[in-house]
């Protein structure tokens, strides 16, 4: 802890890095009812805190090992970090990246002055080839977030926090993904302000470091989530784990509708568009405020804003979900047009944000219905029970993530007729080739019976596939399946499945 401190009370930063503003948000913190400020470190130069940590390692370099270059393995933010900390100490920088990296961001590396080394599907194999060249070239490996001097850098955004607002915080709230920013304001933060909460913020479905402080021990997870890519972190680090399982008061954990919520608020505030793992802090610190009222000022790290446009449909989609904004309702009723009359008079002068149906011919209508809410998720629970007591059998989707990423845009009846068929969401990697290496894996007698595809401007794409395979072939399935290596949940009993897009 001591050396951590003074690493990051004499850390360089400077030279490169913006001491970025810690800004009010008006409106939120209205609608809070306390104190809400945004540190924005958007506003750095690559658009992300990453130069604080990748400057001040390689700034400790000697003339000699700056000669030999440096290197490292990134997909986003940390490389365009070593890219411009590189240029600006004259070494040349080579940066691995996945052959899966949008093209924006290999062509932002470029323009910083580093080399960029395209090398396997995912950070994994292009961490692995870094290290080889590593040990092939002399270069330095500049670590993302597992060292001493890239944590005390990230840990400069602590000591600013502390100075920028001289009235007491309450708490303050940091994105995790490997630990370096997290540990490093964790620590000084600590230390200038021992009276301040600090909580860590993980998406649901990448707790790294939640799941390693419980386990007593560092842990690989078997696969992360993807959407907030900026902290998809299958490991913690070493160093990183010690000094968050000592000094974070406790981890929140937030899904993507509440991110995209998140990424809205920074936007109606700031006119400002963050990334996801950029508003994970800000959805971290709304969930935690409901569960703790007060009046204390909150604060939260808006980490970066290296965002694909295409995502942004994304986003706006699941912003109004996780602000409990909207309803997804699927209904079932008579299908008659009368009845329908009486279901949209039924949601009491609610507006509807979408109706999919298609006719069934057997009397019956599976309707999929998007309503607009203003009371958050009281008002929906009410509205639920309110139709069911009105005699309308009513399966809440909201919270259905196979519901809003597929069967919202694919209700259209459902087909009869298709025996042992399995419902699986899978996620393909964006690069020529992946839906025929599925294809290919498909055996002749199993036919793929549904396929819905859907680009997010993310390294990979979301697939519903149907597959219809005999009893007797499921172990040889399920094998193939395991060889062809895209992660997938089944989703067969799924009732959003079930009710629009069973072919039993």
């Amino acid at each position: 802890m001591q050396d951590t401190l003074r690493r990051i009370l004499t850390a360089r930063v400077y030279d490169v890095a913006e001491e970025t503003p810690l800004d009010p948000l008006e409106r939120l913190s209205g609608r809070l009812s306390r104190p809400v400020l945004l540190k924005r470190e958007d506003l750095q130069p690559v658009f992300s805190f990453k130069i604080r940590g990748a400057y001040n390692r390689i700034a400790q370099l000697t003339q000699a090992e700056l000669a030999r270059g440096v290197i490292c393995a990134s997909a986003g933010n940390h490389a365009q970090g070593v890219a411009l900390a590189a240029a600006r100490r004259g070494a040349a920088a080579t940066i691995v990246m996945p052959t899966t990296t949008p093209g924006i961001k290999v062509a932002a590396v470029r323009a910083l002055g580093g080399q960029v080394v395209l090398h396997g599907d995912g950070f994994d194999d292009a961490y692995a080839h870094a290290r080889s060249l590593e040990a092939e070239t002399g270069a330095t490996f500049i670590h993302p977030f597992d060292d001493p001097d890239v944590i005390a850098g990230q840990g400069t955004v602590g000591l600013e926090i502390a100075r920028q607002h001289a009235d007491p915080i309450e708490a303050v709230f940091l994105p995790i993904g490997g630990g370096g920013l997290a540990a490093g304001v964790a620590a000084i933060l600590r230390f200038l302000r021992p009276e301040t909460k600090i909580i860590g913020v993980e998406p649901v479905d990448a707790p790294t470091m939640k799941t390693a402080i419980a386990a007593g021990e560092v842990v690989s997870l078997n696969e992360v989530g993807l959407f907030a890519d900026g902290v998809a972190v299958r490991r913690a680090g070493d160093l990183t784990f010690r000094l968050c399982r000592d000094l974070l008061d406790e981890i929140v954990l937030v899904d993507t509708d509440a991110i995209c919520a998140a990424v809205k608020d920074i936007f109606d505030d700031t006119r400002a568009i963050a990334e996801p793992a950029g508003a994970l802090a800000l959805g971290g610190l709304k969930a935690w405020a409901a569960d703790h009222p007060g009046a204390g000022s909150l604060v939260a790290i808006n980490s970066g804003a290296n965002v694909n446009f295409d995502r942004l449909r994304h986003v706006a989609e699941r912003a109004e979900l996780g602000e409990g904004a909207e309803a997804l309702l699927a209904v079932t009723m008579k299908d008659d047009r009368d009845d329908y009359r009486r279901f949209l008079d039924s949601l009491d002068g609610r507006s509807v944000t979408e109706f999919n149906y298609r006719w069934s011919g057997d009397g019956v209508a599976q309707i999929f219905v998007g309503v607009a809410l203003r009371g958050g998720q009281d008002e929906r629970l009410d509205l639920v029970q309110a139709l069911r007591a009105g005699g309308y059998d009513v399966e809440d989707m909201s919270d259905n993530e196979t519901a809003k990423l597929h069967v919202r845009y694919m209700v259209g009846g459902r087909t009869v007729g298709l025996p042992h068929e399995r419902i699986l969401r899978f996620q393909f990697p964006e690069r020529p080739g992946a839906f025929l290496r599925f294809l290919n894996s498909l055996q002749p007698e199993w036919a793929l019976t549904l396929f819905h595809y859907r680009n997010h401007g993310d390294d990979v794409g979301r697939v519903l596939a149907g597959i219809s395979a005999p009893p007797q072939d499921q172990a040889r399935f399920d094998a193939a399946l395991a060889a062809l290596g895209y992660p997938y949940v089944e989703e067969t009993d799924n009732p959003a499945c079930r009710l629009f897009l069973d072919g039993a």
